[in-house]
């Protein structure tokens, strides 16, 4: 198993940047802020945890919203991840209708919540669905990708600067929109289009493209990826330049759309992606290509500067994969969010993981009452699923900034069952991923041990709260545990249908261990309250976590016996 480090960061030097607002500003505005590889988002001036629940796509309409606030409050969501569409907002070509970003904001201040606003413009999955008529309509003026056979796909190219300028004015209205009308903040972050890039080919083959993609290729991107050797885009990345070339000027295009809104008001603004398979990714164009995919994260950390972020959107549902995605997307340069996950219950657990890689929040998409299913995507119906992610926010709300400031400060660790099993689903995926026998349990196959420096964390799965019957998993799978450091020898741990046993590491050998104290409590206003002393039966077989909730503090020592 991987070991999640993360170092410790002291947050005054974050906490400073709260200040720096203008002073009519009724509270500060939202920022992602960074120290030594570690990230905030912050709101109102603290961390704060993204509990968040997306609609599905066409839910952003007045008439909609009923549909979707009860979905919301009854996950016990903190933020509202919903789109803001182009075609909505500018029918006819430089005439603005914010009327419904007014009428989101309204409902969400009445009910407490945040809100990210996705921005579906000149791509929403490959396509300008939601770009407006005179836009799609208009192949001439606002040119679609033509592959290399000639073909003309539904999706439009970057290389052509009357698209990038309609995109970029209709943005710019909309982020003069928000800072005119949401002084409260109630907007946290905006994502800049919709899972970019191109199905059907690794790039666009038009003439302007051929043109420009026999250019040198710009130094900075040489530079950046460490490349010796200048010329062609062919002649500096060979057999990946198609894919490289078209990363290049989808990122370029973005990340001039970002800056211009950050301009007039500067949130954070992300890039969400549609993953290729980490394990067997395909070719370019089978997978979105020119999106910010695992392969190519360095090249758009090169070409868009303003993008604050690049989040994966997770809907493969086997947990070898999913965790794998976490581990290329969390990086020094680059925070995780889970900007999308699938809503149905296996996707429920990763929630641990995410936390454990210092993530900002988690997302489920589909979380409304629109009668609309992606599954197998996602659960079949709505009310299916809910009450697993329900069981997640309802541990982690009353706690969310907390842990999202200990987070930021301290070093966290997260993990999920790893073994996939979903419901009467009798075959088991065993952690390399291949198919086993479900009468064959491992016990090895559900335990993991997290290395936490002087302690081991040893978490399991499936066993008795008493006595020492080894782990056999849950069916279906959905336990996780996370761990925060919160000074030395002393932590705050949490989880669900999991037991977590610590015991000393080679660091203390020749010492005998103890557990000095497991505290349950909860915390009130950033305080911990204590409410009672775990000992005894509760704590000579591990610390056993069921599907109620149960936040500990607990302290570890060890002494010499001579």
């Amino acid at each position: 198993m991987k070991k999640l480090i993360r170092k410790t960061v002291p947050i005054a030097a974050a906490l400073l940047l709260a200040s720096q607002i203008p002073a009519a500003s009724a509270k500060p505005i939202p920022q992602l802020v960074q120290k030594s590889g570690r990230y905030a988002l912050m709101v109102d001036g603290a961390p704060y945890l993204i509990l968040g629940a997306q609609t599905n796509n066409s839910s952003n309409y007045p008439a909609a919203l009923p549909k979707v606030w009860p979905a919301v409050e009854k996950m016990q969501a903190n933020t509202l991840v919903i789109p803001v569409a182009w075609e909505q907002v500018e029918p006819a070509e430089g005439k603005f209708d914010f009327s419904f970003v007014d009428t989101l904001l309204k409902q969400a201040r009445a009910r407490d919540k945040r809100l990210v606003l996705l921005w579906f413009a000149t791509w929403k999955n490959n396509a300008p669905h939601y770009a407006p008529e005179w836009v799609k309509l208009d192949n001439q003026r606002f040119p679609r990708v033509i592959t290399n056979e000639g073909k003309t796909l539904n999706s439009l190219s970057p290389l052509f600067q009357r698209t990038l300028d309609a995109d970029k004015r209709a943005f710019v209205a909309f982020m003069q929109h928000l800072k005119k009308v949401d002084r409260q903040r109630t907007v946290i972050m905006v994502q800049v289009e919709n899972e970019v890039g191109t199905y059907g080919s690794a790039r666009d083959f038009s003439a302007a493209a051929e043109k420009e993609f026999q250019q040198p290729v710009p130094d900075q991107l040489r530079t950046d990826l460490g490349r010796d050797n200048s010329g062609s885009w062919a002649e500096v990345f060979g057999k990946h330049a198609d894919e490289t070339f078209h990363a290049w000027h989808i990122a370029r295009y973005v990340n001039e759309v970002a800056a211009a809104g950050k301009a007039v008001y500067p949130l954070p603004m992300y890039v969400n992606v549609a993953l290729r398979n980490p394990f067997n990714p395909g070719k370019a164009g089978q997978y979105s290509s020119g999106g910010p995919t695992d392969n190519m994260i360095p090249v758009w950390k090169s070409a868009a500067p303003d993008i604050d972020l690049i989040a994966p959107d997770i809907y493969f549902r086997d947990h070898k994969t999913a965790t794998r995605v976490m581990d290329l997307y969390s990086r020094n340069d680059n925070p995780l969010y889970i900007a999308e996950i699938g809503n149905d219950q296996p996707y429920a657990r990763y929630f641990f993981d995410t936390l454990g890689h210092g993530g900002l929040g988690f997302t489920p998409f589909g979380m409304d009452y629109t009668d609309y299913s992606n599954y197998p995507l996602g659960a079949k119906k709505t009310d299916d699923e809910i009450a697993n992610f329900t069981e997640l926010y309802s541990l982690f709300g009353p706690m969310a900034r907390e842990w999202a400031r200990i987070s930021f400060e301290h070093p966290v660790w997260g993990v999920s069952e790893p073994v996939d099993t979903e419901g009467s689903d009798k075959k088991l995926w065993n952690a390399e991923g291949s198919e086993s026998d479900a009468g064959e349990k491992n016990p090895e196959d559900y335990t993991q041990r997290i290395d936490l420096g002087d302690w081991t964390a040893e978490v399991t799965y499936g066993r008795p709260a008493f006595w020492i019957h080894p782990p056999k998993g849950n069916t279906p799978s959905s336990g996780g545990a996370v761990i925060a450091e919160l000074a030395k020898n002393e932590y705050l741990v949490t989880g669900l249908r999991t037991r977590v046993t610590f015991s000393p590491s080679h660091k203390l050998e020749g010492r005998q261990f103890v557990i000095d104290r497991v505290e349950e409590g909860h915390f009130d206003d950033g305080k911990w309250v204590f409410e009672r002393v775990w000992n005894g039966d509760q704590t000579d077989w591990g610390l056993n976590f069921s599907s109620n909730p149960h936040v500990l503090k607990i302290k570890l020592a060890s002494y010499k016996t001579e």
